[in-house]
Protein backbone atom coordinates (compact mmCIF):
# COMPACT_ATOMS: atom_id res chain seq x y z
CA UNK A 1 0.00 0.00 0.00
CA UNK A 2 1.42 3.81 -0.81
CA UNK A 3 -0.02 5.39 2.15
CA UNK A 4 -0.52 8.35 0.18
CA UNK A 5 -2.47 6.87 -2.96
CA UNK A 6 -1.36 8.35 -6.44
CA UNK A 7 -2.37 11.25 -7.52
CA UNK A 8 -2.65 10.45 -11.39
CA UNK A 9 -6.32 9.83 -11.19
CA UNK A 10 -8.72 12.42 -12.77
CA UNK A 11 -9.05 15.24 -10.61
CA UNK A 12 -5.86 14.60 -8.79
CA UNK A 13 -3.77 17.26 -10.69
CA UNK A 14 -6.20 19.86 -10.59
CA UNK A 15 -6.19 19.47 -6.64
CA UNK A 16 -2.51 20.05 -6.42
CA UNK A 17 -2.65 22.73 -8.70
CA UNK A 18 -5.63 24.45 -6.79
CA UNK A 19 -3.46 23.46 -3.13
CA UNK A 20 -0.65 24.97 -4.30
CA UNK A 21 -2.22 28.05 -5.34
CA UNK A 22 -4.15 28.37 -1.62
CA UNK A 23 -0.72 27.93 -0.41
CA UNK A 24 1.00 30.73 -2.57
CA UNK A 25 -1.33 33.32 -0.90
CA UNK A 26 0.36 31.81 2.57
CA UNK A 27 3.45 32.49 0.72
CA UNK A 28 3.09 36.10 -0.38
CA UNK A 29 1.02 37.56 2.99
CA UNK A 30 4.42 36.26 4.42
CA UNK A 31 6.69 38.07 2.29
CA UNK A 32 3.99 41.05 2.99
CA UNK A 33 4.99 40.27 6.87
CA UNK A 34 8.62 40.52 6.10
CA UNK A 35 9.04 43.30 3.70
CA UNK A 36 9.51 46.39 6.08
CA UNK A 37 11.92 43.88 8.38
CA UNK A 38 13.80 43.41 4.93
CA UNK A 39 13.89 46.76 4.32
CA UNK A 40 14.94 47.33 7.77
CA UNK A 41 18.08 45.24 7.22
CA UNK A 42 18.61 46.70 4.09
CA UNK A 43 18.92 50.74 5.27
CA UNK A 44 20.72 49.20 8.59
CA UNK A 45 23.69 47.83 6.32
CA UNK A 46 23.82 50.83 4.22
CA UNK A 47 24.41 52.97 7.38
CA UNK A 48 26.97 50.43 8.78
CA UNK A 49 28.99 50.53 5.38
CA UNK A 50 29.06 54.85 5.41
CA UNK A 51 26.43 54.50 2.33
CA UNK A 52 23.81 56.77 3.55
CA UNK A 53 25.59 59.13 6.07
CA UNK A 54 23.94 62.27 6.97
CA UNK A 55 20.63 63.33 6.62
CA UNK A 56 17.89 62.43 6.67
CA UNK A 57 18.54 59.04 7.18
CA UNK A 58 19.21 58.12 10.58
CA UNK A 59 15.64 59.25 11.24
CA UNK A 60 14.18 57.23 8.11
CA UNK A 61 16.47 54.22 9.49
CA UNK A 62 14.92 54.76 12.78
CA UNK A 63 11.29 54.22 11.74
CA UNK A 64 12.19 51.99 9.22
CA UNK A 65 12.93 49.77 12.08
CA UNK A 66 10.26 50.60 14.26
CA UNK A 67 7.89 49.52 11.37
CA UNK A 68 9.51 46.47 10.88
CA UNK A 69 9.39 45.48 14.42
CA UNK A 70 5.78 46.37 15.04
CA UNK A 71 4.76 44.68 11.78
CA UNK A 72 7.19 41.44 12.93
CA UNK A 73 4.61 41.48 16.12
CA UNK A 74 1.98 41.61 14.80
CA UNK A 75 2.20 39.61 11.95
CA UNK A 76 3.69 36.83 14.08
CA UNK A 77 0.91 37.43 16.50
CA UNK A 78 -1.07 36.57 14.13
CA UNK A 79 0.49 33.73 12.58
CA UNK A 80 0.32 32.43 16.12
CA UNK A 81 -3.48 32.77 16.22
CA UNK A 82 -3.94 30.91 12.89
CA UNK A 83 -1.24 27.89 13.69
CA UNK A 84 -2.84 27.36 17.47
CA UNK A 85 -6.40 28.65 17.09
CA UNK A 86 -8.84 25.20 17.29
CA UNK A 87 -10.67 24.55 13.71
CA UNK A 88 -14.26 23.73 13.78
CA UNK A 89 -15.03 20.27 14.60
CA UNK A 90 -18.49 18.34 13.68
CA UNK A 91 -20.05 17.35 17.09
CA UNK A 92 -20.70 13.47 16.60
CA UNK A 93 -21.06 9.96 18.70
CA UNK A 94 -17.31 8.41 18.74
CA UNK A 95 -17.17 4.50 17.80
CA UNK A 96 -14.14 2.79 18.91
CA UNK A 97 -12.90 -0.05 17.08
CA UNK A 98 -14.37 -2.48 20.18
CA UNK A 99 -17.77 -0.79 19.31
CA UNK A 100 -17.91 -2.19 16.19
CA UNK A 101 -15.42 -4.13 14.87
CA UNK A 102 -16.61 -5.57 11.71
CA UNK A 103 -17.81 -2.36 10.64
CA UNK A 104 -14.11 -1.34 11.02
CA UNK A 105 -12.55 -4.33 9.19
CA UNK A 106 -15.40 -3.69 6.48
CA UNK A 107 -13.83 0.20 6.17
CA UNK A 108 -9.81 -1.33 6.02
CA UNK A 109 -10.83 -3.39 3.10
CA UNK A 110 -12.32 -0.70 1.24
CA UNK A 111 -8.97 0.72 1.76
CA UNK A 112 -7.03 -1.60 1.02
CA UNK A 113 -8.57 -2.77 -2.28
CA UNK A 114 -8.50 0.95 -3.42
CA UNK A 115 -4.96 1.33 -1.88
CA UNK A 116 -5.39 4.36 0.26
CA UNK A 117 -5.12 4.61 4.61
CA UNK A 118 -7.54 3.41 6.24
CA UNK A 119 -9.38 6.22 8.15
CA UNK A 120 -7.95 6.65 11.80
CA UNK A 121 -11.45 6.44 13.34
CA UNK A 122 -15.19 6.24 12.99
CA UNK A 123 -18.23 8.62 14.28
CA UNK A 124 -21.64 8.78 13.86
CA UNK A 125 -23.47 11.76 13.22
CA UNK A 126 -27.26 12.16 13.73
CA UNK A 127 -27.87 13.31 9.65
CA UNK A 128 -27.83 11.57 6.42
CA UNK A 129 -24.33 12.25 5.16
CA UNK A 130 -20.73 10.86 5.44
CA UNK A 131 -17.55 12.61 4.97
CA UNK A 132 -13.52 12.87 6.01
CA UNK A 133 -12.61 15.21 8.86
CA UNK A 134 -9.24 15.96 10.28
CA UNK A 135 -8.91 15.90 13.53
CA UNK A 136 -5.19 16.09 14.00
CA UNK A 137 -5.08 19.75 15.05
CA UNK A 138 -3.07 20.51 18.44
CA UNK A 139 -5.75 22.41 19.48
CA UNK A 140 -7.90 19.63 19.73
CA UNK A 141 -5.68 17.93 21.95
CA UNK A 142 -5.16 20.49 23.87
CA UNK A 143 -8.76 21.16 24.94
CA UNK A 144 -9.77 17.55 25.11
CA UNK A 145 -12.16 17.62 22.08
CA UNK A 146 -10.19 15.13 20.20
CA UNK A 147 -7.49 12.13 21.51
CA UNK A 148 -6.47 8.53 20.42
CA UNK A 149 -4.69 8.16 17.09
CA UNK A 150 -7.03 10.16 15.49
CA UNK A 151 -5.38 13.38 17.02
CA UNK A 152 -1.73 11.96 16.30
CA UNK A 153 -0.21 14.27 14.17
CA UNK A 154 -0.19 13.15 10.95
CA UNK A 155 -3.08 10.20 11.28
CA UNK A 156 -5.94 9.85 8.48
CA UNK A 157 -8.89 11.88 8.86
CA UNK A 158 -11.92 10.33 10.86
CA UNK A 159 -14.07 8.54 8.94
CA UNK A 160 -17.57 10.81 10.01
CA UNK A 161 -20.74 8.51 8.67
CA UNK A 162 -24.78 9.19 8.85
CA UNK A 163 -25.79 7.37 11.61
CA UNK A 164 -29.51 6.81 9.37
CA UNK A 165 -27.73 4.90 6.91
CA UNK A 166 -26.38 1.76 9.56
CA UNK A 167 -29.89 1.57 10.44
CA UNK A 168 -31.76 1.86 6.80
CA UNK A 169 -28.79 0.20 4.50
CA UNK A 170 -27.98 -3.10 4.02
CA UNK A 171 -24.44 -4.08 4.61
CA UNK A 172 -23.56 -4.25 0.60
CA UNK A 173 -25.28 -0.68 0.51
CA UNK A 174 -23.56 1.27 2.54
CA UNK A 175 -19.92 -0.33 1.46
CA UNK A 176 -20.85 1.14 -1.58
CA UNK A 177 -22.60 4.46 -0.26
CA UNK A 178 -19.30 4.64 1.61
CA UNK A 179 -16.27 3.93 -1.25
CA UNK A 180 -15.81 7.00 -2.57
CA UNK A 181 -15.70 8.51 0.91
CA UNK A 182 -13.19 6.12 1.90
CA UNK A 183 -11.19 6.88 -1.32
CA UNK A 184 -10.91 10.34 -0.25
CA UNK A 185 -7.84 9.59 2.34
CA UNK A 186 -5.87 9.17 -0.77
CA UNK A 187 -6.05 12.71 -1.99
CA UNK A 188 -5.68 14.06 1.43
CA UNK A 189 -2.58 12.48 2.34
CA UNK A 190 -0.91 14.53 0.10
CA UNK A 191 1.09 16.90 1.50
CA UNK A 192 0.42 20.10 -0.47
CA UNK A 193 -3.24 19.63 -0.43
CA UNK A 194 -3.08 18.78 3.31
CA UNK A 195 -0.94 21.79 4.11
CA UNK A 196 -3.14 23.99 1.77
CA UNK A 197 -6.45 22.64 4.38
CA UNK A 198 -4.83 23.28 7.11
CA UNK A 199 -4.12 27.19 6.08
CA UNK A 200 -7.78 27.27 5.42
CA UNK A 201 -9.09 25.91 8.38
CA UNK A 202 -6.48 27.67 10.37
CA UNK A 203 -7.59 31.25 9.12
CA UNK A 204 -11.76 29.70 9.62
CA UNK A 205 -10.79 29.47 13.02
CA UNK A 206 -8.87 33.12 13.32
CA UNK A 207 -12.19 34.60 12.11
CA UNK A 208 -14.11 33.04 15.19
CA UNK A 209 -11.30 34.63 17.39
CA UNK A 210 -11.45 37.77 15.89
CA UNK A 211 -15.22 37.50 16.86
CA UNK A 212 -13.87 37.64 19.96
CA UNK A 213 -13.71 41.11 22.11
CA UNK A 214 -10.70 43.35 22.07
CA UNK A 215 -9.61 40.91 18.79
CA UNK A 216 -11.56 41.81 15.97
CA UNK A 217 -8.09 43.37 14.37
CA UNK A 218 -7.42 39.67 13.97
CA UNK A 219 -10.37 38.19 12.32
CA UNK A 220 -10.33 41.50 9.06
CA UNK A 221 -6.77 39.86 7.73
CA UNK A 222 -8.01 36.26 8.40
CA UNK A 223 -11.33 37.12 6.01
CA UNK A 224 -9.22 39.34 3.84
CA UNK A 225 -6.54 35.90 2.97
CA UNK A 226 -9.98 34.03 2.97
CA UNK A 227 -11.91 35.38 0.26
CA UNK A 228 -7.80 35.38 -1.41
CA UNK A 229 -8.10 31.38 -1.48
CA UNK A 230 -11.90 31.11 -1.71
CA UNK A 231 -12.40 29.52 -5.15
CA UNK A 232 -9.27 27.63 -5.45
CA UNK A 233 -10.12 26.20 -1.93
CA UNK A 234 -13.49 25.32 -3.56
CA UNK A 235 -11.70 23.67 -6.55
CA UNK A 236 -8.71 21.98 -4.58
CA UNK A 237 -12.00 20.07 -2.66
CA UNK A 238 -13.92 19.29 -6.08
CA UNK A 239 -10.42 18.18 -7.77
CA UNK A 240 -10.12 15.94 -4.44
CA UNK A 241 -13.94 14.72 -4.76
CA UNK A 242 -13.21 13.93 -8.64
CA UNK A 243 -10.19 11.79 -7.37
CA UNK A 244 -11.80 9.88 -4.89
CA UNK A 245 -14.55 9.59 -7.12
CA UNK A 246 -12.44 8.02 -9.64
CA UNK A 247 -10.42 5.56 -7.54
CA UNK A 248 -13.61 4.14 -6.50
CA UNK A 249 -14.85 3.00 -9.56
CA UNK A 250 -14.24 -0.41 -9.05
CA UNK A 251 -15.56 -0.87 -6.21
CA UNK A 252 -19.37 -1.91 -6.41
CA UNK A 253 -20.10 0.67 -8.68
CA UNK A 254 -23.58 -0.52 -9.68
CA UNK A 255 -24.30 -1.76 -6.57
CA UNK A 256 -23.64 1.83 -5.65
CA UNK A 257 -26.21 3.50 -8.16
CA UNK A 258 -28.91 1.39 -6.70
CA UNK A 259 -27.96 2.49 -2.81
CA UNK A 260 -27.76 6.53 -3.76
CA UNK A 261 -31.98 6.17 -4.62
CA UNK A 262 -31.58 4.64 -0.73
CA UNK A 263 -29.72 7.82 0.21
CA UNK A 264 -32.55 9.78 -0.82
CA UNK A 265 -35.20 8.01 0.94
CA UNK A 266 -33.42 8.13 3.95
CA UNK A 267 -33.02 11.82 3.85
CA UNK A 268 -36.84 12.24 3.27
CA UNK A 269 -37.96 9.60 5.87
CA UNK A 270 -35.55 11.18 8.55
CA UNK A 271 -36.29 14.74 8.08
CA UNK A 272 -39.93 13.77 8.35
CA UNK A 273 -39.42 11.90 11.75
CA UNK A 274 -37.37 14.91 13.19
CA UNK A 275 -39.46 17.16 12.20
CA UNK A 276 -43.11 15.51 12.75
CA UNK A 277 -42.36 12.70 15.47
CA UNK A 278 -39.28 13.90 17.49
CA UNK A 279 -39.65 17.86 17.55
CA UNK A 280 -42.85 17.50 19.50
CA UNK A 281 -41.32 15.24 22.34
CA UNK A 282 -38.42 17.82 22.35
CA UNK A 283 -40.75 20.21 23.13
CA UNK A 284 -42.32 18.62 26.28
CA UNK A 285 -38.62 17.92 27.56
CA UNK A 286 -38.84 14.40 25.93
CA UNK A 287 -35.94 13.03 23.47
CA UNK A 288 -37.11 9.76 21.34
CA UNK A 289 -33.78 7.76 22.40
CA UNK A 290 -34.29 5.62 19.02
CA UNK A 291 -34.36 7.59 15.98
CA UNK A 292 -32.66 5.26 13.79
CA UNK A 293 -34.60 2.64 14.56
CA UNK A 294 -37.61 5.02 14.43
CA UNK A 295 -36.38 5.41 10.85
CA UNK A 296 -36.86 2.19 9.70
CA UNK A 297 -40.83 2.58 10.81
CA UNK A 298 -40.86 5.77 8.86
CA UNK A 299 -39.40 4.80 5.45
CA UNK A 300 -41.28 1.68 5.67
CA UNK A 301 -44.60 2.97 5.82
CA UNK A 302 -43.74 5.42 3.48
CA UNK A 303 -42.45 2.81 0.94
CA UNK A 304 -45.91 1.38 1.77
CA UNK A 305 -47.38 4.40 1.18
CA UNK A 306 -45.72 5.82 -2.02
CA UNK A 307 -45.98 4.01 -5.34
CA UNK A 308 -42.46 5.44 -6.20
CA UNK A 309 -41.22 3.48 -2.76
CA UNK A 310 -42.59 0.07 -4.00
CA UNK A 311 -40.10 -2.64 -3.90
CA UNK A 312 -37.48 -1.01 -1.37
CA UNK A 313 -39.20 -3.12 1.72
CA UNK A 314 -37.78 -6.21 0.44
CA UNK A 315 -34.65 -5.33 1.11
CA UNK A 316 -35.45 -5.46 4.77
CA UNK A 317 -34.48 -9.74 4.19
CA UNK A 318 -30.93 -8.88 3.58
CA UNK A 319 -28.90 -7.83 6.65
CA UNK A 320 -29.31 -4.31 7.77
CA UNK A 321 -25.53 -2.40 8.51
CA UNK A 322 -26.42 -1.97 12.05
CA UNK A 323 -25.20 -5.42 12.39
CA UNK A 324 -21.90 -4.57 12.52
CA UNK A 325 -22.41 -2.94 15.81
CA UNK A 326 -22.21 -4.83 18.83
CA UNK A 327 -24.84 -2.47 20.78
CA UNK A 328 -26.17 -1.03 18.14
CA UNK A 329 -29.16 -0.03 20.87
CA UNK A 330 -26.35 2.07 22.85
CA UNK A 331 -25.01 3.61 19.78
CA UNK A 332 -28.75 4.30 18.74
CA UNK A 333 -29.96 6.09 22.26
CA UNK A 334 -26.21 8.33 21.90
CA UNK A 335 -27.06 9.43 18.27
CA UNK A 336 -30.73 10.48 19.34
CA UNK A 337 -29.61 12.44 22.32
CA UNK A 338 -26.98 14.21 19.64
CA UNK A 339 -29.86 15.14 17.21
CA UNK A 340 -32.19 16.51 19.90
CA UNK A 341 -29.14 18.82 20.73
CA UNK A 342 -28.18 19.63 17.70
CA UNK A 343 -31.59 20.58 16.30
CA UNK A 344 -33.52 21.70 19.24
CA UNK A 345 -30.64 22.82 21.51
CA UNK A 346 -31.39 20.06 24.11
CA UNK A 347 -28.87 20.16 26.89
CA UNK A 348 -25.85 17.44 25.93
CA UNK A 349 -26.95 14.70 28.90
CA UNK A 350 -30.22 13.21 30.37
CA UNK A 351 -31.68 15.08 33.29
CA UNK A 352 -35.19 15.05 35.38
CA UNK A 353 -36.18 17.44 32.95
CA UNK A 354 -34.93 15.91 29.96
CA UNK A 355 -35.92 12.17 29.78
CA UNK A 356 -35.47 9.68 27.17
CA UNK A 357 -39.01 8.02 25.61
CA UNK A 358 -39.66 4.77 23.97
CA UNK A 359 -41.73 4.44 21.37
CA UNK A 360 -44.40 2.10 22.72
CA UNK A 361 -44.67 4.49 25.50
CA UNK A 362 -44.41 7.76 23.13
CA UNK A 363 -48.46 8.04 22.71
CA UNK A 364 -49.05 8.15 26.58
CA UNK A 365 -46.16 10.08 27.19
CA UNK A 366 -45.77 12.66 24.65
CA UNK A 367 -49.09 12.42 22.92
CA UNK A 368 -51.65 12.58 25.36
CA UNK A 369 -49.63 15.50 27.59
CA UNK A 370 -48.64 17.54 24.16
CA UNK A 371 -52.42 17.75 23.97
CA UNK A 372 -53.04 18.24 27.76
CA UNK A 373 -50.23 20.69 28.07
CA UNK A 374 -51.61 23.04 25.06
CA UNK A 375 -55.36 23.01 26.41
CA UNK A 376 -54.01 24.34 29.41
CA UNK A 377 -52.30 27.33 27.98
CA UNK A 378 -54.85 27.81 25.33
CA UNK A 379 -57.04 28.31 28.68
CA UNK A 380 -54.72 30.28 30.36
CA UNK A 381 -54.17 32.63 27.40
CA UNK A 382 -58.45 33.02 27.55
CA UNK A 383 -58.15 34.15 31.33
CA UNK A 384 -55.16 36.34 30.42
CA UNK A 385 -57.88 37.81 28.19
CA UNK A 386 -60.40 38.05 30.77
CA UNK A 387 -62.86 35.36 28.62
CA UNK A 388 -65.71 34.17 31.09
CA UNK A 389 -64.50 30.47 32.73
CA UNK A 390 -67.31 27.74 32.71
CA UNK A 391 -67.89 25.35 35.02
CA UNK A 392 -64.11 24.27 34.41
CA UNK A 393 -61.90 23.82 31.35
CA UNK A 394 -64.09 22.88 28.61
CA UNK A 395 -64.40 22.83 25.04
CA UNK A 396 -67.68 24.81 24.59
CA UNK A 397 -65.49 27.87 26.51
CA UNK A 398 -63.05 28.02 23.14
CA UNK A 399 -65.63 27.21 20.96
CA UNK A 400 -67.94 30.62 22.26
CA UNK A 401 -64.81 32.66 21.86
CA UNK A 402 -63.84 32.04 18.38
CA UNK A 403 -67.24 31.66 17.33
CA UNK A 404 -68.20 34.88 15.28
CA UNK A 405 -70.86 35.48 12.85
CA UNK A 406 -69.47 38.01 11.05
CA UNK A 407 -66.09 36.36 10.10
CA UNK A 408 -64.02 39.03 11.13
CA UNK A 409 -61.69 36.77 13.42
CA UNK A 410 -61.44 39.30 15.76
CA UNK A 411 -61.04 36.96 18.95
CA UNK A 412 -58.91 34.83 17.26
CA UNK A 413 -56.75 37.54 16.14
CA UNK A 414 -56.20 38.46 20.10
CA UNK A 415 -55.97 34.86 21.31
CA UNK A 416 -53.38 33.97 18.13
CA UNK A 417 -51.16 36.79 20.03
CA UNK A 418 -52.04 35.85 23.82
CA UNK A 419 -50.85 32.17 22.84
CA UNK A 420 -47.37 33.46 20.86
CA UNK A 421 -46.36 35.94 23.90
CA UNK A 422 -46.88 33.20 26.51
CA UNK A 423 -45.11 30.27 24.60
CA UNK A 424 -42.33 32.75 23.50
CA UNK A 425 -41.55 33.35 27.02
CA UNK A 426 -41.74 29.31 27.94
CA UNK A 427 -38.64 28.82 25.59
CA UNK A 428 -36.55 31.29 27.00
CA UNK A 429 -37.10 30.46 30.28
CA UNK A 430 -36.36 26.28 28.80
CA UNK A 431 -33.56 27.82 27.28
CA UNK A 432 -31.97 29.44 30.09
CA UNK A 433 -32.43 26.60 32.12
CA UNK A 434 -30.91 24.38 29.29
CA UNK A 435 -28.20 26.35 29.17
CA UNK A 436 -27.68 26.28 32.73
CA UNK A 437 -26.96 22.59 32.92
CA UNK A 438 -25.17 22.22 29.75
CA UNK A 439 -22.06 22.15 32.32
CA UNK A 440 -18.24 23.26 31.71
CA UNK A 441 -16.57 20.29 29.59
CA UNK A 442 -14.89 21.67 26.44
CA UNK A 443 -16.63 21.31 23.45
CA UNK A 444 -15.71 21.87 19.82
CA UNK A 445 -16.34 25.31 18.44
CA UNK A 446 -19.35 25.58 16.76
CA UNK A 447 -21.12 23.03 19.30
CA UNK A 448 -21.26 25.82 21.89
CA UNK A 449 -24.66 27.44 20.25
CA UNK A 450 -27.58 25.15 19.52
CA UNK A 451 -29.32 24.14 17.83
CA UNK A 452 -27.14 23.92 15.16
CA UNK A 453 -29.58 23.54 12.63
CA UNK A 454 -32.95 24.37 13.46
CA UNK A 455 -35.74 22.25 12.16
CA UNK A 456 -38.34 24.65 11.91
CA UNK A 457 -38.88 28.44 11.45
CA UNK A 458 -41.03 30.56 14.11
CA UNK A 459 -44.89 29.10 14.10
CA UNK A 460 -47.49 32.47 13.36
CA UNK A 461 -49.95 32.98 15.60
CA UNK A 462 -52.82 31.23 13.57
CA UNK A 463 -50.45 28.25 13.32
CA UNK A 464 -50.11 27.65 16.90
CA UNK A 465 -53.98 28.13 17.97
CA UNK A 466 -54.75 25.66 15.13
CA UNK A 467 -52.43 23.38 17.38
CA UNK A 468 -53.88 24.56 20.46
CA UNK A 469 -57.76 24.30 19.48
CA UNK A 470 -56.76 20.45 17.82
CA UNK A 471 -55.01 19.71 21.19
CA UNK A 472 -58.17 20.90 23.37
CA UNK A 473 -60.74 18.71 20.62
CA UNK A 474 -58.84 15.49 20.73
CA UNK A 475 -58.02 15.85 24.45
CA UNK A 476 -62.15 16.00 25.34
CA UNK A 477 -62.43 13.31 22.37
CA UNK A 478 -60.02 10.93 24.64
CA UNK A 479 -62.07 11.80 27.76
CA UNK A 480 -65.16 11.44 26.64
CA UNK A 481 -65.40 9.43 23.90
CA UNK A 482 -63.49 5.75 22.69
CA UNK A 483 -60.79 7.96 21.39
CA UNK A 484 -56.58 7.66 21.77
CA UNK A 485 -53.67 8.96 20.96
CA UNK A 486 -51.56 7.91 18.54
CA UNK A 487 -48.46 7.82 16.47
CA UNK A 488 -48.11 7.84 12.81
CA UNK A 489 -44.41 7.42 11.73
CA UNK A 490 -44.69 10.24 9.10
CA UNK A 491 -47.27 12.17 10.54
CA UNK A 492 -46.42 12.77 14.08
CA UNK A 493 -48.82 12.85 17.23
CA UNK A 494 -52.56 11.37 15.85
CA UNK A 495 -56.21 10.93 17.34
CA UNK A 496 -57.39 7.34 17.01
CA UNK A 497 -61.25 6.38 17.16
CA UNK A 498 -61.43 2.89 17.60
CA UNK A 499 -57.98 2.11 16.42
CA UNK A 500 -58.36 3.91 13.56
CA UNK A 501 -56.65 7.67 12.14
CA UNK A 502 -59.44 10.44 11.78
CA UNK A 503 -57.36 12.63 9.54
CA UNK A 504 -60.49 14.61 8.68
CA UNK A 505 -60.31 16.99 12.01
CA UNK A 506 -58.11 19.78 10.18
CA UNK A 507 -60.33 21.73 8.09
CA UNK A 508 -63.25 22.05 10.68
CA UNK A 509 -60.40 23.76 13.09
CA UNK A 510 -59.43 25.81 10.52
CA UNK A 511 -62.99 26.61 9.82
CA UNK A 512 -63.37 27.78 13.28
CA UNK A 513 -59.85 29.69 13.74
CA UNK A 514 -60.00 31.42 10.18
CA UNK A 515 -63.70 31.94 9.34
CA UNK A 516 -65.01 32.16 13.04
CA UNK A 517 -67.60 29.00 11.60
CA UNK A 518 -68.00 26.27 14.64
CA UNK A 519 -70.63 24.49 12.93
CA UNK A 520 -68.44 21.82 11.21
CA UNK A 521 -66.62 20.88 14.35
CA UNK A 522 -69.48 20.80 16.14
CA UNK A 523 -70.78 18.38 13.75
CA UNK A 524 -67.75 16.34 13.72
CA UNK A 525 -67.33 16.06 17.73
CA UNK A 526 -71.37 15.50 17.89
CA UNK A 527 -70.41 12.33 15.50
CA UNK A 528 -67.68 10.70 17.67
CA UNK A 529 -70.33 11.50 20.77
CA UNK A 530 -67.70 14.24 22.52
CA UNK A 531 -69.49 16.32 24.98
CA UNK A 532 -68.31 19.87 24.34
CA UNK A 533 -69.57 20.89 27.85
CA UNK A 534 -67.69 18.42 29.69
CA UNK A 535 -63.87 19.53 31.78
CA UNK A 536 -61.17 18.39 29.98
CA UNK A 537 -58.38 16.73 32.08
CA UNK A 538 -55.57 19.01 32.17
CA UNK A 539 -51.83 18.24 32.98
Amino acid sequence: MSGTGSIVEGGAPSARSRALAVLRVRSRALALGVLPAALAVVLLSARMTGRLAGDPWPAVTLAACVVAVLVLLVGGVFAAVVLRASPAVTPTVPLPESAAPDLYRMVRDLADRMDVPAPSAIALTPDCDSWLEDRTHGAHRRTGISGGREAEPGAAPVLVIGSPFLWWMRVAELRAVLAPVVAGTGPSAHPDIADARGFVRGLDAAVDVGSRPGLGWIGRPARLLLRLCQADAAEMERGVAAAASDRAQGVDYGLRIVAQEQVGLAYAGWDRLLTRVALPAWRMGRWPAHLDAGVVSALTELSRRDRLAEGFTSRLGERPACDLLERPGVIDEAASLLAARLFHGGPAEAGPDWSPVDWAAYPEEVVDRKWRAEAARLHAALDGLAVPAGPGPTLDRVLGYLTDAAGECTAAEALAGRLSGDLAREERSAGTGARAGGGGAAVARGADTVPLFPLQPPRSGRDLLADHVTAIVCAAAVDSADAAPGLDWLDGPVLLVGDERRADLAPRVLSLVEDGDPEPLRDWLAELGVRPEKPVRLV
